[in-house]
């Protein structure tokens, strides 16, 4: 059976396209307040953009603070936050939400758009195709570019027990406003950071057993313009890295990511680690399973004068070592797409400690 998967609908694209978002979003107001939810990172509030928010009377601006990882708690009080607010405008719900920041902020927006209409907790979520009701309308604007959140159909959240995605048709954005002006300032490491996220998506997927054709368009695209922005100095690498984070999360909306994804989920449970960062430190050790990425991936370190974070896990007692290896074999999907059906017999819970304890 092949996937009958859902895209984004709509994308505008190119330097100064963030000045459209108010008409944008002027057909998407409806009911008695026309109400629209901006999710916006916290790094803004002191900043001139949020003076250029196309915001009506009746709007909600929530800073949202991604200095941690989203969690379902977070999740569950922002959702609240916006019911009380409707509820004091005397209607049901928000004609949208829109994401406004990394992959973070856009998982964030992504995630309350979908429990607006979705009793419960988010943790009750977390997993493959458990939504059940269609989100409120929701658009993201990525100020950060690499995580490939803005097309992707998961949100990912850590929940009391799992880092685990709410992964459904209705978690993919009704649009999306691609503007490079928007991460013209992005400040190293986080850039590289968030690059690295596309650029291990391009190579997982490139090098998976559930690649195919579609996958392979998009992945090989991808990985170019990384090669690109990271290893030579191209003019308009901001517009590329922004493509590039597109064009790699389309590749792995039809095949997987792989080993360095899993383990990364334990690391940010267990540690807290943010994901593009957890996924640099994974993925240099990674070496046996992705030489060529691995090595390229040093050269843009050592271009880029990135030093990556060493001996996170000296000080961990064996129950948190444990936990991490939970985490990380519960995304079955992506061991197999990495090694294979037969990948239990190859992935081992000794296996996977022994790749945990070198980092």
């Amino acid at each position: 059976m092949f996937r009958n998967f859902k895209m984004v609908s709509k994308v505008v694209f190119g330097r100064g396209c963030f000045s459209q978002l108010g008409d944008i979003l002027e057909g998407q107001r409806s009911g008695k307040n026309a109400v629209m939810v901006f999710l916006m990172d916290d790094v803004f509030e002191s900043g001139p953009l949020k003076d250029r928010l196309p915001m009506k009377a009746e709007d909600l601006l929530i800073w949202v603070n991604v200095d941690d990882e989203p969690k379902t708690k977070y999740v569950d009080q922002l959702t609240t936050q916006v019911k009380k607010y409707m509820v004091a405008k005397h209607d049901h719900l928000p004609s949208g939400v829109i994401g406004i920041g990394g992959g973070s902020t856009m998982d964030l927006a992504k995630a309350v758009a979908l429990m607006l209409t979705n009793e419960g907790s988010s943790a009750d979520y977390q997993g493959w195709d458990l939504i059940k009701n269609p989100a409120v309308y929701h658009c993201a604007v990525p100020t950060l570019s690499g995580t490939g959140a803005e097309v992707s159909r998961t949100t990912v959240l850590t929940g009391p027990e799992k880092k685990l995605g709410l992964n459904s048709d209705h978690t993919v954005f009704d649009q999306i406003v691609l503007d490079p002006e928007m991460i013209a300032d992005a400040p190293n490491p986080q850039r590289f950071y968030t690059g690295m996220d596309c650029y291990i998506h391009c190579v997982e997927s490139l090098t998976g057993t559930y690649l195919n054709s579609f996958s392979q368009a998009y992945g090989e695209k991808s990985i170019e313009l990384c090669r690109e922005v990271f290893l030579t100095d191209t003019p308009d690498a901001d517009d590329k890295l922004m493509m590039a984070s597109y064009c790699g999360g389309m590749s792995i909306a039809y095949s997987q990511v792989g080993i360095c994804h899993a383990l990364s989920y334990g690391l940010a449970f267990v540690l807290g680690l943010h994901h593009g960062i957890g996924n640099s430190v994974v993925f240099d050790y990674l070496e046996d399973y992705y030489p060529e990425g691995v090595r390229e991936f040093r050269k843009m370190m050592e271009r880029q004068g990135i030093d990556l974070p060493r001996n996170l896990v000296s000080g961990l007692t064996d129950d948190q070592m444990d936990t991490m290896i939970n985490v990380a074999l519960v995304l079955e999907p992506l061991w197999e797409n990495a090694l294979g059906k037969d990948w239990k017999t190859i992935m081992t819970r000794d296996k996977i400690r022994e790749l945990y304890l070198k980092m």
